[in-house]
This record gives C-alpha cells, sequence and structure tokens, in this order.
C-alpha cells in the first residue's frame, strides 16, 4: 500500500484520468474533443500540483518518485498514440517524444545505481510545458491551424535539446564524480 495524501491522490487520479482521455478522444463521444482536452489539462494541472504539494509539504514518498513520473508518460502516450489513430499528428513525432521520455527514464535509472540523481532541468519542465500545450491544442483544434503545427514542431525540438541535454548532464556529472577509494594502499 502507498502512503495516502494529497501529492499520491492527485497522481493516482492523472492515471485513472488516461481512459478517459482516451475514450472521449476514440469513442464518438458527444464534444469528446472538449471533454478530452478538458481532463487532458485537468491531468496536467495535477502533474505540477503534486510534486509542489509534496515539496513545500514534505510528503514526498517513494510511491510518488515512482509513479509521478510513470503517470506523466501514460497520459503523454496514451494521448499521442490516441492522436496518431485519429491521423491528427504524425507517428514519427509521437515517436519521438515517447522514445525520448523512455530513454530519459532510463537514463535516471542508471544514474540512480550510481548513486547520481538526475533532477529536472529547465529545459525539461519548458519541454513539458510545450508538449501539453501541443497535445492541448491538437485534441482541441481539428483540422489544426498552422500555429498548433507550428507550436507541435517546437515542442519536438525542444523535447529533442532537453533529452539531448540530460545525457550530455549525465555524462559531465559522472565525470566530475569523485573516484570511489580503493581501500589502503
Amino acid at each position: 500500500m502507498f502512503p495516502l495524501n494529497l501529492p499520491n491522490t492527485l497522481t493516482v487520479l492523472r492515471i485513472l484520468l488516461v481512459p478517459v482521455v482516451v475514450v472521449a478522444l476514440l469513442d464518438e463521444t458527444p464534444n469528446g474533443d472538449a471533454i478530452a482536452a478538458g481532463v487532458f489539462a485537468l491531468a496536467a494541472v495535477t502533474d505540477g500540483l503534486d510534486g509542489w504539494i509534496a515539496r513545500s509539504r514534505g510528503s514526498i514518498t517513494t510511491f510518488g518518485k515512482l509513479m509521478d513520473p510513470l503517470a506523466d508518460k501514460l497520459l503523454v502516450t496514451a494521448a499521442l498514440v490516441s492522436l496518431v489513430s485519429l491521423g491528427r499528428l504524425e507517428a514519427w513525432i509521437a515517436m519521438v517524444i515517447i522514445a525520448r521520455e523512455f530513454a530519459v527514464t532510463g537514463l535516471r535509472a542508471v544514474a540512480a545505481e550510481q548513486g547520481l540523481v538526475i533532477h529536472a532541468s529547465w529545459l525539461g519542465k519548458v519541454k513539458t510545458a510545450l508538449q501539453i500545450a501541443a497535445i492541448i491544442a491538437l485534441i482541441a483544434t481539428d483540422p489544426a491551424p498552422l500555429g498548433v503545427d507550428i507550436l507541435v514542431y517546437v515542442a519536438v525540438a525542444a523535447t529533442v535539446i532537453s533529452g539531448v541535454d540530460y545525457f550530455f548532464g549525465f555524462r559531465r556529472m559522472a565525470a566530475n564524480r569523485p573516484a570511489a577509494s580503493s581501500g589502503p594502499s
């Protein structure tokens, strides 16, 4: 069982909202696009809130550390795959975004094995904001106007740039780490 606190509840809520977004998008729900955009936006807000609340209240948990990024990836991946299946987003764009998300998650796992922590960078935060804005815009507009297409490409560029930044940052961190002592000489 996980500690029941507000940040963890928001994380679980975000996971539960994923199928709502998908059904609203893919099913012929009346006003489905508006519902999906609203639910996706609500879920995105819970992502920002849960971390802020956990830090400000000192209620960071192992459950939250593991499930918060998973919830984010589920939400973004489900929305992107749904948009691809509707023909509103090219598959290569979704794959670039999804691959970057899982590559950085893997990098964080490798870093953790080495006792290093890769914190969210400002580029990562910009990437997240651009992805959320682009996904909401793609859900809410069909067909997407030129401005939405530009936003999508800016989000993809930020996704790639922030991913590269994380990998080079990890490389610098690992290189600058003091060498482990090999014991008495």
